[in-house]
């Protein structure tokens, strides 16, 4: 059960807009490359300033419960790898590398078989946006100095979506996914976000920073 789901839905209850994405593409071969390119342009027509890359896992770049790029995904999963080298590209996954992953099992097969860090957390999405903040502080490298610096990349509204949001960070839906998922709540995410559209609901804009 995703505890953290349940207890976030009284926000979203509070501002909806949190579900909506800044950008929605079908599957994870359409994504752009940079990322930047799929979100709207600023005020001074410039593209955001994203430096890391998040990823979902289950039916965003792989099949659910599988631990491995989906095979026709191959390409652009290593043209992102290549473009967002070392930790600027990171998985966090609401399966593999939590705490219900027996030993971090799933996270180390997943991370030796995508050549990409796999982040353990103990709080599931939507609310381990600290762990994934604290990751980027203690790495440098990354250049990422603001959660508006950062692209989630995800299947799910009410987790990857609404996590982008609450972090300041930009959230890209993958409104397909790899299969189709017919369960109650993937349908209801789909049909609230068109229906908040249509009530004149906007897209939060990542406007957030790093507390000095």
């Amino acid at each position: 059960m995703n505890v953290s789901a349940t207890l976030n839905i009284f926000r979203l209850v509070r501002d909806p807009s949190l579900c909506l994405p800044q950008a929605t593409i079908p599957t994870f071969n359409q994504l752009p490359i940079p990322v930047s390119k799929a979100f709207p342009l600023s005020v001074k027509g410039k593209e955001p300033d994203i430096r890391a890359v998040v990823l979902d896992k289950d039916n965003c770049f792989a099949r659910p419960k599988e631990n491995a790029v989906y095979k026709p995904y191959d390409d652009k999963f290593e043209a992102l790898r290549a473009a967002y080298p070392g930790s600027r590209l990171l998985i966090v996954s609401n399966s593999a590398g939590t705490g219900s992953d027996a030993g971090g099992r799933e996270a180390h097969l997943l991370q030796s078989n995508t050549g990409v860090r796999v982040l353990r957390h103990s709080t599931k999405k939507p609310g381990c946006q600290a762990e994934i903040l604290d990751f980027f502080r203690n790495t440098p490298d990354t250049g990422v100095t603001r959660p508006d610096q950062i692209a989630i990349v995800g299947d799910r509204l009410f987790t990857d979506v609404m996590m982008a949001n609450m972090m300041g960070s930009w959230g890209l839906w993958v409104k397909d996914g790899v299969v189709e998922e017919k369960g109650l709540f993937t349908r209801l995410e789909g049909r609230l976000a068109s229906y908040l559209l249509r009530r004149g609901y906007s897209t939060p804009i990542p406007t957030s920073q790093f507390e000095e």
